[in-house]
């Protein structure tokens, strides 16, 4: 978007990082602008060196996150190597302002669970009886074309268009309590209708990047599992620094000392930030089903991948049940996730519920299937038994936060009057 219609630059390629099987495509003149007749190609980052040297490339600009600090600098080595100079676009030229008030919830770490959070003040805005719409960071997996502005209301939409695994863990919640939730490509667009429309935003923001939308006020989510990536990762640092508040989840499943030195962390770079602290609570539909059984255990796949978690809800609901075993899921993966289990040597004994394309679904199918095992122990939100064929009788593992030391009002009444400060109109529900 920054690029677009820039007379100063030419946009040579993106180079994809992270998320397997999406190089080899192009992103579409029609979307690239007046400068890009024939789009921009997207390139695996395994072609870095050599497409540099082909192309006489000059800069490269860094766009993705949820990264530690030795993985960012790899990276600004393998750059300035090539002989080029390295940027990041910061806050200021890539947050689009609004004249609505904007909530946003950004995290330290993928999974860290700033959607549980989102969710607890949607249904609060919703008792409210205000007028507000979500607005996930954008997830561009399938046709450019179709991903301008997406609007999510039904699960058709899903179908529609045709979502990834990973988006549908975000937008199912959403659809099942009928609280309207927008993606896309141009989230300019996006923020223009939906001042139209509501009278608050909430940013729910992906992996651990910084907000797309200028926010008034800005949560962020630590994860009392993996302390010290508060001032350890890209670019939870820089939410952390920015903050409003920030809250401490998972503290009911985490050693004290970690969270006593997350606070430390906190205070080190941020000494306004209000910290408030959370429990993660699993909720599981069929214990009966884990009690004494051998299971397989699918993990939401950005947490136990580029968010580094070891293992998630699913695997925490195994051991609380007391599984007869949990089946280590390597010997019997196939394609993409075989692939993925290599990558990501840190995951135990789970599998990441990968499906960017309908190559990598049937892929996680005939892994699922290969398993020998008695029960599924499902931890992602998205509608995995809608999307492929599983054999073996499934347990849903979910989880919601409950707030320890602060309420959701309070959040949502601090939000509000930062938003009136910043010269925008109190909700007309507001009283």
């Amino acid at each position: 978007m920054f690029f677009k219609d820039n007379v100063n630059y030419e946009v040579k390629a993106f180079v994809m990082f992270q998320i397997p099987g999406l190089s080899g495509r192009i992103y579409p003149p029609k979307l690239a602008g007046k400068y890009y007749p024939n789009g921009i190609p997207l390139i695996d980052e395994s072609e870095l060196e050599e497409f540099v040297k082909r192309n006489n490339v000059e800069e490269a600009i860094l766009a993705f996150s949820d990264l530690t600090y030795s993985e960012l600098g790899h990276i600004i080595s393998r750059v300035l190597a090539l002989g080029l100079d390295f940027k990041i676009l910061g806050p200021k030229t890539t947050m689009i302002k609004s004249s609505k008030p904007i909530l946003a919830i950004a995290a330290v770490r993928t999974g860290s669970g700033k959607s549980s959070l989102t969710r607890l003040i949607s249904l609060e805005l919703l008792k409210m009886k205000l007028k507000f719409a979500v607005v996930r960071h954008p997830m561009v997996y399938g046709e450019f074309e179709k991903a301008v502005v997406q609007e999510f209301r039904e699960f058709s939409d899903l179908e529609r268009y045709n979502v990834t695994v990973e988006e549908a863990e975000e937008y199912t919640w959403y659809i099942e309590h009928k609280i309207p939730v927008y993606a896309g490509i141009d989230y300019k667009k996006i923020l223009r209708i939906l001042e139209e429309k509501y009278d608050v935003i909430i940013w729910d923001g992906g992996n651990n990047d910084w907000p797309f939308y200028e926010p008034d006020y800005l949560v962020v989510v630590a994860d009392a599992l993996r302390p010290g990536q508060e001032i350890a990762s890209y670019p939870g640092e820089v939410n952390v620094r920015q903050a409003n508040l920030i809250v401490i989840n998972k503290v009911n499943v985490a050693p004290k000392e970690n969270i006593t030195m997350i606070i430390n962390n906190i205070r080190k770079i941020n000494r306004e930030a209000k910290i408030a602290l959370a429990e993660s609570r699993i909720k599981v539909d069929n214990p009966e089903l884990i009690r004494g059984r051998r299971v397989l255990v699918i993990e939401d796949a950005p947490t136990v991948t580029h968010g580094q978690a070891p293992y998630g809800a699913g695997y925490i609901a195994a051991k609380m049940y007391k599984a007869k075993e949990v089946i280590d899921p390597r010997p019997y993966a196939k394609g993409i996730i075989k692939d993925i289990l290599e990558k990501y040597k840190h995951m135990k004994e789970v599998l990441p519920s990968i499906g960017y394309n309908r190559r990598q679904l049937l892929d996680l199918e005939e892994t699922i299937n290969n398993i020998p095992c008695d029960t599924i122990i499902l931890a992602t939100p998205a509608p995995l038994e809608r999307m492929i064929r599983i054999k073996k009788p499934i347990v849903r593992v979910s989880y919601e936060m409950k707030l320890v030391n602060y309420s959701v009002r309070q959040i949502i009444a601090e939000f509000l009057k930062n938003a009136i400060k910043h010269g925008k109109s109190k909700p007309s529900k507001i009283v």
